[in-house]
């Protein structure tokens, strides 16, 4: 290639709003196929991981069953594609160095993962990973972690030895509270310590030892890698038991783990080692150009002394940031990666992370390094730009995949059962007043509105309350309307979902519970009627009579709204249809973007908001003079829609909230089992927050969940030009909605377990199996399926034939939702005018024990809702319905669990002849897992071990036989049912 293509291609990759000929570096050597190393042809594709070991110098990619499979003695690179939900792939590099790994092929490895980068296009971040001390990005990849094995991969000989010691014994130690760090330390009792967790892993037993000072999440954790032991070494068959530090002799387990160390002593205190980490608080800028790494003074830091021609480091003490302009050359990339190599000999700091960037592309920690960084990045490239780097390095025999061309998303789906029941009501000062049915949906800027919505969830009644704020309305009612919300929320035993929603950042959620939804200007409310008196201001409250101009939107009849706005020209859009009246004259106007199904909405709600009148049509650029003076004279307007929020891709943080400082801790690679129960997090998905708490969070931090997510916001931790303003929805474990759940691979049996976090992880370990739900799944919303938005054409034919109350939805109100809504209504103004109740039709997968024809007497399995505010039914697959109950219950009708019903039981000496001699019996009250006065030092895996015959029958509806005969999965549903899991 000539020095010209080469400036033509380094003009390519520059900033896309430059126009200045970018003059070539003389140190600048054109891109070919020999810079880049052949391993990496097609890299980076597709969504996964892909993983080159380093061998003799040059990278050899591993089969996927290989992967987290680290010898100490290689090098390696690693490539994450993760693909986000705009359409494009993002790409994280890590090269990992074993502690045996020689200085060749640390250095192999580095300068790949640079080549790794240019065959991508240039857009990844690159991270040093040295083991024992890997970041948590990394860690995540493979959870729940990582062992490296002594060896080298490519040694056969090193595959024997490791084959023999899988049945050896090895101690490692465990730290971490969110990832864990695994590492295998000597086996010996100098290696324990009060301050970290161990697990021995012996022939037949994994002991868990758990330091005195670890907590729970910690502990928690731990176990994970307790299963991973057990089902990689031990086929998932082996013993496991957990050690508690400073019990000393009490438990066998305890004396059998000692024994190992030729007997109980007193630990020591843990003494500071090289494996600590050191705190660093200087941060240090530095230039690398033609063979120099000069300071660069200057304070504060700012994006400006960044050149796109150069690279910098970023010196953070524990982490340098290598910053490559994207001017730069393959050449001068690989000097700055070596410069920050040399960077941490002196002084030696060899467990420092590297990060490598390029410009454009910096990662959220690089950037709150700088004073003030611009919310949008002054480098960010073109899709030209991106074309002609991609056919330059085709043409090199290289495939490039960048971001796809975005197309017009798509309408969400509101993941929620849109055919609930709906209660409003609105704000008046410090109280609140029920709307009927007919008013429920019209709601006016100056007010703010309290609404409970109660929908079908996974087995039971779920319910949503919310809080919404209107524009114009007052501090005061707001806060009103935020604190009766949560007072609802409160009383039902926080059984619900908390949301609070502002004016125009409504989620698909609220419009699909609403349906056809209205707001006027001006309020009613007498706090906004007095704050007009007190200002002298001018009330412009909605009026039938006078002139109005409301915007028409949404998808389709389930999901509609009409906005009033200004009436004067410039409020309309050619993207959307508008109702204009003045008094009895209405205009329908449709903007010449708009389609058949905008123009259907505008039908409907024209009979509700003017019905019995005629609209006269005015289609745009084809409008009558009338029109026009109505709006007070023609003006030029908008052609542009209002953008819908993009949907992103969602951060996980854990938040601690200590004396008014709020911390956060991204989770990577998130999954559900990494909500503790002890916890706090924070889901944020840019458009909207969820805020999931724990039922074992200390109950003051828990009633601040909303200040918090206000100062989370206000902080903006990714930088992401967070609107105050966004929806915010304060979820209670076990009360998880599907439009959360959504975001996990979500199992809710787990979500309905008890204890804490480590004594859930122990039941699941100890039993050998995760209990799977096999309760049916959520229904689809109706108003999803299989209902064409588009209307039949038979229905066009007038506006009184379109509209058919039979296209609405619905809404019964169940006898439990009535109990439910009498604790908030007025008696005396009740909803008269709501629909009597819906028939459902019963799911065919649950089955309901009918009280006439129950064997057993069974009041506990009715206590699975003993945490709701009224007693509910009791859903039971059938599959794990004994065969007794299923004859007694012929067909298998869906009936109902009554304590009352009797049927011939055996009697009560032969019952309690069944109980072992010796075995030791508690009251069910003592050993259930909510028990106000639990029996300590028992085995919490097996709760139910501990009843009499008699008891267990009564509880369980069986005996003790016919139990241990189920499945495993079987037993745990219920004993789930019965607090005993």
């Amino acid at each position: 290639m000539t020095m010209e293509k080469s400036r033509r291609f380094v003009k390519n990759v520059s900033t896309s709003s430059s126009k200045e000929t970018l003059k070539a570096s003389p140190s600048r050597k054109p891109m070919s196929l020999k810079d880049i190393d052949s391993a990496f042809h097609g890299a980076g594709q597709k969504s996964g991981l892909e993983i080159w070991c380093i061998e003799k110098l040059c990278p050899v990619l591993l089969q996927s069953s290989s992967h987290g499979k680290f010898f100490t003695g290689d090098s390696y690179v690693i490539l994450k594609t993760t693909a986000l939900k705009n359409g494009s792939l993002q790409h994280d590099i890590h090269y990992w160095h074993g502690k045996d790994s020689s200085q060749d092929e640390i250095g192999t490895a580095s300068i790949k993962a640079v080549e790794l980068d240019a065959a991508l296009g240039g857009r990844a971040v690159q991270y040093r990973e040295i083991q024992g001390h890997e970041t948590d990005k990394f860690l995540s990849y493979f959870k729940p972690c990582i062992i490296p094995e002594e060896g080298r991969v490519s040694s056969g000989f090193m595959h024997i030895e490791i084959k023999e010691r899988e049945h050896g014994m090895r101690l490692f130690v465990c730290r971490g509270r969110h990832v864990v760090n695994v590492k295998e330390v000597p086996f010996a009792r100098s290696s324990l310590n009060h301050e970290d967790i161990f697990i021995l892993d012996t022939k037949l037993k994994i002991f868990q030892f758990n330091g005195s000072n670890t907590s729970i999440q910690e502990r928690a954790k731990a176990l994970e890698v307790v299963q991973y032991l057990k089902d990689t070494y031990h086929e998932g068959k082996c013993e496991v038991a957990v050690v508690e530090d400073g019990k000393l002799m009490a438990d066998a387990h305890a004396g059998e783990f000692w024994g190992y160390f030729g007997g109980f002593a007193p630990l020591p205190r843990k003494a500071a080692s090289e494996g600590d980490k050191k705190v660093y608080s200087f941060v240090k800028l530095l230039c690398v150009d033609k063979g120099q790494t000069l300071p660069v003074e200057a304070e504060p830091l700012t994006r400006k002394l960044l050149d796109t021609y150069k690279c910098y480091l970023l010196d953070c003490g524990g982490a340098i940031y290598v910053w490559m302009g994207r001017s730069t050359s393959l050449g001068q990339r690989k000097a700055a990666s070596a410069a920050a190599e040399e960077l941490l000999l002196e002084p030696p700091r060899p467990h420092a992370h590297v990060i490598r960037i390029i410009e454009g592309f910096e990662m959220v920690t690089f950037r709150l390094k700088f004073d003030k960084w611009p919310q949008k990045n002054e480098a960010v490239v073109s899709e030209e730009s991106r074309r002609k780097v991609s056919t330059f390095l085709k043409q090199q025999g290289l495939s490039v995949k960048g971001p796809k061309s975005s197309h017009a998303q798509e309408q969400p789906k509101p993941f929620i059962d849109c055919t609930g029941n709906l209660q409003v009501w609105r704000v008046n000062g410090k109280d609140k007043n029920l709307l009927s049915s007919s008013d429920q949906c019209k709601f006016f800027s100056g007010d703010c509105y309290i609404f409970q919505y109660a929908f079908l969830g996974e087995e039971k009644e779920e319910y949503l309350i919310g809080a919404w704020l209107g524009k114009k309305s007052i501090e005061e009612e707001r806060t009103a309307a935020i604190s009766l919300a949560s007072k609802m929320v409160e009383s039902m035993k926080s059984q619900a979902v908390l949301a609070r929603f502002y004016e125009g950042k409504e989620p698909i959620q609220f419009f699909c519970i609403f349906q056809s939804f209205q707001v006027f200007k001006g309020g009613v409310s007498s706090g906004y009627k007095n704050f007009l008196k007190e200002n002298n201001l001018v009330d412009d409250t909605y009026s039938e009579e006078g002139i109005a101009v409301f915007r028409v939107q949404g998808s389709g009849p389930e999901n509609m709204q009409a906005i009033q706005v200004d009436p004067v020209a410039s409020s309309l859009n050619s993207s959307y249809c508008y109702i204009l009246h003045c008094g009895n004259t209405v205009f329908a106007w449709f903007g010449s973007l708009t389609t058949s199904v905008d123009q259907e909405l505008v039908e409907r709600q024209l009979d509700l908001i003017k019905p019995n009148l005629q609209a006269k049509t005015q289609k745009e650029r084809t409008e009558i003079d009338q029109f026009w003076n109505l709006l007070g004279g023609k003006s030029e307007y908008s052609s542009q829609k209002i953008a819908k929020e993009p949907e992103y891709d969602p951060h996980l943080f854990l938040c601690s909230f200590f004396k008014g400082n709020l911390k956060v801790v991204e989770i990577f690679n998130f999954t559900q089992d990494d909500l503790m129960t002890e916890d706090m997090f924070i889901l944020d998905c840019h458009s909207d927050i969820y805020v999931w708490v724990g039922q074992q969070l200390d109950a003051k931090i828990r009633q601040q969940a909303l200040s918090i997510v206000e100062t989370f916001i206000e902080k903006d931790v990714i930088l992401e030009n967070l609107s105050r303003k966004l929806p915010v929805y304060i979820i209670m474990e076990g009360c998880e909605p599907p439009f959360f759940t959504r975001h996990f691979n979500w199992d809710y049996p787990k979500s309905n377990m008890h204890g804490n976090s480590f004594q859930r992880k122990l039941m699941l370990v100890k039993d050998g199996v995760v209990p799977t739900s096999d309760k049916p799944k959520r229904r689809a919303p109706s108003s999803y399926a299989g209902r064409s938005p588009v209307p039949d054409k038979s229905e066009h034919s007038s506006r009184s034939m379109s509209f058919s109350p039979e296209r609405i939805r619905v809404r019964g109100r169940s006898p439990a939702f009535n109990a439910l809504a009498a604790n908030f209504e007025n008696s005396n103004a009740r909803n008269l005018s709501t629909p009597p109740p819906l028939v459902r039709k019963p799911s065919p997968k649950p089955v309901l024990l009918d009280p006439t024809k129950l064997a057993p007497k069974s009041p506990t399995i009715a206590n699975i809702s003993a945490s709701f505010e009224r007693p509910k039914e009791v859903m039971i697959p059938k599959s794990i319905i004994p065969k007794s109950i299923k004859e007694a219950n012929g067909k298998g009708n869906i009936t109902t669990v009554s304590s009352k019903t009797e049927m011939p039981v055996k009697d009560e000496k032969e019952a309690e002849a069944e109980d072992e001699e010796g075995a030791i019996i508690y009251p069910y009250e003592r050993v259930k897992a909510t028990s106000t006065d639990p029996v300590k030092d028992i085995d919490i895996t097996k709760r139910e071990a501990y009843l009499s015959a008699k008891e267990f029958k009564e509880k369980f509806g069986m005996t003790k036989e016919a139990f241990f005969k189920l499945a495993k999965w079987k037993q745990n549903r219920l004993k789930v049912a019965l607090q005993l899991f």
